[in-house]
């Protein structure tokens, strides 16, 4: 074999969060794993119209971690620059995907328009992905080609998500590769905790948190509770910025039991998203990849979505009507980073009312307006106009669906006898370098932080 094979690419998800693709070649077979949209700041936006720094046409296979878009988003694209290999995902990730990619297909559509430019895919790519889709089961040995095989395990990060190994054998030599994917917060409501390796040559492992900790999971719903009651009492309105895809689910899930046991008061509740509305019935029909708890709550007859005062409001008609509710409301709408979504038409409405509070539960990438106002600004722009901050702007990290500091570093820790190369990626550097260092210096392994275009021979 040519001893400059196999060798491991970061053509994104290094030196940060989003863009998560990474192409792994051997003598005879090229895959990738993930093959992710950029996201957060507008120079980040552009990257996702740049030629792939590959052939599409010579990529055999994709293998998807997970649905969310910064591990998908560019899938339709590859299609589109010639890519017609197998791609590999869960059930779960496949109808999740496709959900999420058909939403943003119509946001880079407006987005193009207002720039005058084409868009970097359109439907009928989306529809060139999801003919070329086959799924899996975790645990499943799959065979991607005479050297490149590949097991995919729960990472416990959102429903269906996956860890994924991938072997490669060369005569009588055999190297194992665990992509991480995106690491769950275990454990947590709802889903599975996350599969334990024991043993790995290379790892390559996410870090969004690797500079962090979070709360635990009861103060977390304490704390929920607590900033209910504060802003019901005030009058004011919740606005919770949330992603489609499992932290809806998992505050639904929260807030049910909550309102249930008589440990919040009863007011409105409103889901504002027509996505996160589609992602919940995706959810119901995936029951079986729900933790113990949940299914014990299934079987009692709990509908673990749905609670007195809840309403779904898909139309944009709906979502008007929530402004002529009076507070006290609570409001969970898209997007998790308020870069765009209707929450930020409450956002605008309700931020400048000191009686009101907007509570962030998930990562808020540099650039966006979660960030913005997470950090502090006083004063924003939304739709063009100038928004006073006078709201309270709370934050509850045990909310995440990523391992913090602490969960990455024990989920390393068993393997450390057998990893030659631990890669730290999907971070921002702060975040990724502290992890890295974290890494070397109480395991004594080599912790590399690759920059987009590195390669690696993977020896």
């Amino acid at each position: 074999m040519n001893n400059q094979y196999p060798k491991l690419t970061f053509c994104g998800g290094a030196g940060a969060v989003t863009g998560a693709c990474y192409l792994l070649e051997t003598e005879h077979t090229k895959i990738l794993v993930d093959c992710g949209m950029f996201q957060g700041s507008r120079f980040s936006e552009i990257l996702n119209s740049d030629p792939f720094p590959f052939d599409p046409k010579e990529i055999s296979a994709v293998l998807i971690t997970h649905a969310h878009i910064d591990h998908t988003g560019r899938l339709p694209k590859l299609c589109k620059d010639g890519f017609h290999g197998n791609i590999y995902a869960t059930m779960p990730t496949l109808d999740f995907t496709q959900a999420l990619l058909i939403d943003s297909e119509h946001v880079i559509a407006m987005e193009a328009k207002h720039e005058g430019q084409e868009p970097f895919y359109v439907m009928k790519d989306v529809e060139k992905v999801f003919a070329l889709t086959k799924p899996v089961e975790y645990g499943m040995f799959v065979h991607i080609s005479d050297d490149i095989a590949c097991k995919f395990y729960d990472a416990g990060h959102i429903l269906g998500s996956s860890m994924i190994e991938i072997f490669i054998t060369v005569g009588d030599k055999k190297t194992k590769i665990v992509f991480t994917g995106d690491l769950g917060n275990s454990p947590g409501p709802l889903l599975r905790d996350t599969h334990k390796e024991a043993d790995a040559d290379y790892v390559v492992i996410e870090s969004a948190y690797g500079d962090r900790l979070h709360e635990g999971e009861g103060e977390r719903k304490d704390t929920l509770e607590d900033i209910i009651e504060e802003t019901v009492a005030a009058g004011g309105v919740l606005m919770i910025p949330a992603f489609a895809t499992e932290r809806t689910q998992e505050l639904l899930y929260e807030l049910n039991e909550l309102v249930e046991h008589g440990r919040i008061p009863r007011v409105p509740v409103f889901i504002d998203s027509p996505l996160a509305i589609k992602i919940t019935e995706i959810y119901k029909r995936y029951s079986a990849f729900y933790d113990d708890e949940a299914l014990r709550l299934l079987k009692s007859g709990d509908e673990i979505f749905n609670f007195p005062g809840l309403k779904f409001t898909p139309t944009s008609d709906d979502s008007r009507y929530i402004n002529s509710v009076p507070a006290p409301k609570i409001i969970l709408a898209g997007s998790g980073m308020s870069h765009g979504g209707r929450i930020v038409y409450h956002e605008k409405l309700y931020l400048p009312d000191p009686k009101s509070t907007l509570l962030i539960i998930g990562y808020q990438i540099k650039g966006s307006l979660g960030r913005k106002l997470l950090d502090g600004e006083k004063k924003v722009r939304i739709h063009g106009s100038e928004v006073m901050v006078r709201a309270r702007i709370r934050q509850i990290s045990g909310y995440s669906a990523h391992a913090d500091q602490q969960g990455l570093y024990r989920w390393v820790e068993p393997m450390r006898m057998s990893i030659k190369k631990i890669f730290v990626v999907q971070g921002e550097e702060s975040a990724s370098e502290t992890f890295a260092q974290i890494i070397k210096d109480r395991l004594a392994l080599d912790a590399v932080v690759p920059k987009v275009g590195d390669s690696f021979i993977l020896e």
